[in-house]
């Protein structure tokens, strides 16, 4: 029949939740601390023994094996030579049975084996709680808020206690005693105090987790969470991408009649999703991202990754949302620096270079002097005397047809070169300017030369030409 040390290692190990063998191995250790402090123990260290049939207690004096240079306490420890001579079967780390002791403990090695009890099953129950949660870094896990103080929430997350600080918290939230929420652990450390749970409202990855929760392609790898952004509690964005055509990322997202992404929103307590379709063309996803806002036109610069974005200008405010929030998350999820602009000062930028490139070519005109008109008309000289030399070089009349043809048609794609607008927009063509009579090539050059400044000026302001 078991004694009542026993029965009381049992109950014990079921008010504390652990298991019965680190109880019983918690005694151990204190009996074996309380009598190492008894005289009749003479310095010699102590092993004790339970049975677990009838819970007897067995004191031992021991002699530990130790190497010859390592031996502090020649009363508790034995070099390995002196003890093969009793056993040659004995190595360092085991241990020679020196003795027996009674087991009559008294009331100050009671006292000392009650404090050591309780210090190793407060280590235990660390242990144990770190052991649970340790694999749970970077998970959801649900719990119940216990209290909330000036800045701290703490949050019973089953065995333990874990805290959410003030940077973990969103704004828009408000929580109270009782309160049952999901929780993403952001760290999982041990202190002085136990283990330190660290839990987090705000973190991106909480609404990954929860639409893998929900959305079963997201688990299976049907359809990826390409990128996100979170302003927690406010709005987030979040590009999913699927490699079957014949599954729609973003529907199997918000599911039927939208239970899915609204199960998701519920637990962040109302705060709004978008749900795009991801794309490796940066002018569609900045499309896609900026929605529900309708883009008209998408300029981008990849080397300094800046897109402009045209956009009418009804939906200049919700392109941009309140205090630039739709802006910020796309730019956020795209990784790209997004400049939002309506639609009619577009219009009229382009307006006002086309009216520069039109006063430029009016005072270069004005400006040519009569020595510059000379070169131009040696030039020319030169050309037709080239050409001529060419005519006389060439018998056959077939080529020199084919080398006509090819002047006419270089001549025809230089003279529909648009250098200009009306006011009525229409545009006007290099064949249409005339120089006191024929097209020079003195005017073909200054045309040139004005549109070569137009293209570097845009694209120093990083736009598209």
């Amino acid at each position: 029949m078991k004694n009542e040390l026993f029965l009381a290692l049992t109950q014990l190990a079921a008010e504390r939740n652990l298991p019965q063998s680190i109880v019983v191995s918690a005694v151990k250790e204190a009996l074996a601390s309380a009598y190492r402090k008894d005289p009749a123990a003479k310095g010699q260290d102590i092993l004790v023994e339970v049975d677990s049939e009838t819970g007897d207690v067995t004191v031992k004096t021991i002699l530990n094996v130790t190497e010859k240079d390592a031996i502090e306490d020649p009363l508790s420890e034995i070099s390995e030579e002196e003890a093969q001579k009793i056993n040659k079967d004995l190595r360092v780390g085991d241990y020679i049975e020196t003795g027996f002791m009674e087991y009559n403990p008294g009331r100050i090695a009671a006292q000392t084996a009650k404090q050591v009890v309780l210090q190793k099953l407060r280590e235990a129950e660390r242990d144990l709680v770190f052991g649970k949660f340790a694999d749970k870094k970077g998970q959801v896990i649900v719990g119940t808020i216990q209290r909330v103080d000036s800045k701290n929430v703490f949050v019973d997350i089953g065995r333990t206690t874990a805290l959410m600080p003030p940077t973990e918290q969103t704004y828009y939230e408000r929580y109270r005693a009782g309160q049952k929420l999901k929780f993403f652990v952001t760290e999982v450390q041990r202190s002085a105090r136990g283990p330190e749970i660290i839990v987090s409202r705000t973190h991106p990855d909480l609404l990954r987790k929860l639409f893998e929760t929900e959305v079963p392609e997201i688990t299976t790898g049907i359809v990826e969470i390409k990128a996100l952004s979170r302003e927690a509690g406010a709005r987030s964005k979040v590009a999913v991408y699927s490699e079957d055509p014949e599954v729609d990322a973003v529907g199997a997202c918000v599911g039927l009649r939208g239970i899915r992404i609204q199960n998701v929103v519920n637990e962040l307590l109302g705060e709004k999703i978008d749900v795009v379709d991801w794309d490796e063309d940066p002018r569609v996803l900045i499309t896609n991202s900026l929605s529900p806002a309708n883009v008209t036109k998408v300029q981008i610069n990849e080397d300094d990754r800046t897109a402009l974005v045209i956009v009418p200008r009804k939906q200049l405010s919700l392109a941009i949302g309140k205090e630039g929030q739709n802006a910020r998350l796309a730019a956020k999820l795209t990784l790209w620096k997004i400049d939002v602009q309506p639609e009619e000062d577009q219009i009229k930028e382009i307006a006002d270079e086309i009216k520069d490139v039109q006063i430029e070519i009016t005072e270069t005109k004005e400006n040519i002097t009569e020595s510059e008109k000379e070169e131009v008309s040696e030039v020319v000289q030169t050309m037709d005397e080239e050409i001529l030399l060419q005519e006389d070089l060439v018998d056959d009349s077939a080529e020199l047809r084919a080398l006509e043809k090819e002047i006419q048609e270089l001549e025809e794609k230089i003279g529909n070169i648009t250098v200009a607008y009306t006011k009525d927009k229409k545009p006007v063509y290099a064949k249409d300017l005339k120089a006191q009579g024929p097209m020079t090539v003195l005017l073909l050059s200054l045309i040139h030369i004005c549109r070569c400044r137009r293209i570097e000026r845009c694209r120093s302001r990083g736009s598209t030409y």
